[in-house]
């Protein structure tokens, strides 16, 4: 699933091809968002914003696109070729019928595919959505201690709670693997026993991770003084790209102390730490 500085960095590719004042061709060649499709076509995508996994489209006063890519969603973009009286209407065409959403103007469109949740939905539902999720480290309006004191209330581990969308929103296994192992934090901690100190050092590092990410549009954790070049071996091989402490290297000794780094199953997700710079 897609960590929140992939939907940040969404927000700010459709605001940067479709928040120009055009009207904007809305269709759902899927069907399953038809009828919404056809109440935005031609109007203009005025605003959009993200909170944690959440993507807003707002179309003014009809209301906002809500966009969950969960598991298996994906946005294509593409630049639509020059215009020509002939290929003027395939132009704006999607490619397949898979496609839920379609925007399209005369010089970009976009495909969404394979979402969790698209739908419409009004000003009041969508603070009803972010009044459930936690601070985004990547937002100007976040208050980190309100995650804190959700924190310090719970038996439960920090692992599981950096992942409850409820307490910080936005942060997936990648950046909580990364972030513990960064602080030397023992994932199995129990959230009240998280000092205030700590905390904020994972806060400030995620805030700075995060953006690192929505820059890059990759996910890089290591610190200068630990990259391949620095340390003199390998870069990472992985799908996943992107340089890393922990995360999907069980078995693999730790960069910096060569201890086997472990995984484990918890709270339904693939966990992993250093059982030695990740002292319980």
């Amino acid at each position: 699933m897609p960590e929140g500085h992939t939907i940040h960095r969404l927000a700010h590719e459709y605001a940067t091809r479709f928040t120009t004042g055009t009207p904007v061709q809305v269709t759902s060649p899927q069907g399953k968002f038809a009828d919404s499709a056809a109440l935005l076509d031609t109007h203009p995508l005025t605003v959009t914003e993200a909170h944690g996994k959440h993507l807003f489209l707002g179309f003014g006063p009809l209301g906002w696109v809500h966009i969950h890519l969960g598991l298996f969603g994906k946005v294509s973009f593409e630049n639509a070729p020059a215009r020509t009286a002939a290929g003027a209407a395939a132009r704006t065409a999607p490619k397949a019928d898979t496609v839920r959403l379609h925007l399209a103007t005369p010089t970009a469109y976009a495909d969404l595919r394979g979402p969790t949740t698209c739908t419409l939905i009004t000003d009041a539902e969508k603070r009803a959505v972010h009044d459930r999720l936690g601070p985004d480290p990547l937002r100007a309006d976040a208050d980190p201690d309100r995650a804190l004191r959700r924190i310090r209330a719970s038996r439960t581990t920090i692992a599981a709670l950096l992942m409850d969308q409820k307490v910080v929103a936005g942060v997936g296994n990648v950046y909580r693997a990364e972030v513990l192992f960064r602080h030397g934090i023992d994932p199995y901690t129990p959230g009240r026993d998280l000092t205030g100190a700590q905390w904020d050092a994972i806060w400030h590092d995620l805030v700075a991770l995060m953006h690192e990410g929505v820059r890059l549009n990759r996910i890089d954790t290591v610190r200068p003084e630990h990259t391949p070049e620095a340390m003199g071996r390998p870069p990472r091989k992985d799908d996943h790209g992107g340089e890393v402490y922990v995360y999907r290297r069980a078995t693999m000794p730790c960069h910096l102390c060569g201890s086997e780094i472990r995984t484990a199953d918890h709270a339904a997700r693939n966990l992993f730490w250093c059982p030695t710079c990740q002292k319980p």
